[in-house]
């Protein structure tokens, strides 16, 4: 199966490795053409442009930062709608609901076929194709797509119309983003209140509340070090995104509100490139002393 990948961020690039390695042809492209070289060396062939990725692969896949990339991806000169015709093209990024809409309309005004895949999961599960794939569309292309999937993720799940894939990962995010705000609290407040923070991890650990991300983040963020597996800046988007399906669905949503406010914050202090777990930094107390 031939495969064109679009965007080789630290997600993009993962995937695109995963999928040489299972026997998939892969042509990339990344808007700095550069970040190319490293897949040309696992196997990879690259395209100038998004239009000469959709010209010789059947199936492209797209996995972009934001709603604003996904849409120029496709709308812009020598985007995908240039070839799309016959063609299929599946988009992995991030967006809302809005934005997935908008571009499946004019790919199949252009006699194309679309799926939304946005995925749960950050940097190691891509790396392990370990994702959780949520999928969206045209059913016939989803059970085409399914071996690329297969390789990908753990598990996908069809939720019917275009738009309910970027609801699914909006309000899984938003969870995600309001539980890292209460375990920073936590940690910060055991710490100030005498106890060992790595005894409360421990803790935890054991007990009802017991996850992943608990598990994963919490030492790291113990050593203040925050290596970017899911950056700050794109939660904080997420956030954002994620509340403005609130206000469409009349859903009030405060705790997820304080948690936005919160990534906004560690974004005005220059943390937005860091992990999204730098939010933690939001509650250390000033340093007195300079």
């Amino acid at each position: 199966m031939e495969v064109g990948f679009l965007g080789l961020g630290i997600m993009g690039k993962a995937m695109s490795i995963n999928l040489l390695r299972h026997g998939f042809k892969v042509t990339v492209w990344n808007r700095t053409l550069s970040k190319c070289n490293e897949l040309v060396e696992h196997g990879a062939s690259v395209g100038e442009t998004p239009a000469a990725v959709v010209k010789k692969c059947k199936y492209t896949i797209a996995m972009l930062s934001d709603p604003s990339a996904a849409l120029s991806v496709v709308f812009d000169k020598d985007g995908v709608l240039d070839h799309i015709n016959g063609k299929c093209y599946i988009d992995m990024s991030t967006v809302d609901a809005d934005t997935s809409s908008k571009i499946s309309e004019a790919i199949k005004a252009k006699g194309g076929y679309f799926l939304e895949a946005p995925v749960s999961g950050s940097k190691k599960p891509a790396e392990d194709g370990q994702l959780i794939i949520l999928v969206a569309g045209d059913k016939a292309l989803y059970d085409e797509v399914l071996p690329a999937f297969d390789v990908l993720g753990k598990k996908s799940f069809f939720l019917g119309e275009v738009g309910n894939g970027a609801k699914m990962k909006l309000v899984v995010n938003m969870i995600m983003g309001s539980m890292m705000n209460a375990f920073s609290e936590g940690l910060t407040l055991a710490e100030r209140s005498g106890l060992s923070p790595g005894t409360l991890l421990d803790v935890l650990d054991l007990g009802a509340m017991s996850n992943g991300m608990f598990k994963l983040k919490g030492p790291t963020m113990l050593k203040n070090s925050y290596p970017p597996a899911f950056p700050l800046k794109h939660q904080q988007k997420d956030m954002r995104l994620a509340l403005a399906l609130g206000d469409e669905n009349a859903v009030s949503m405060p705790v997820a509100a304080a948690a936005n406010e919160a990534f906004k914050k560690a974004r005005s202090m220059g943390l937005g490139d860091l992990d999204f777990s730098a939010v933690h930094e939001t509650l250390k107390a000033p340093d007195h002393s300079s």
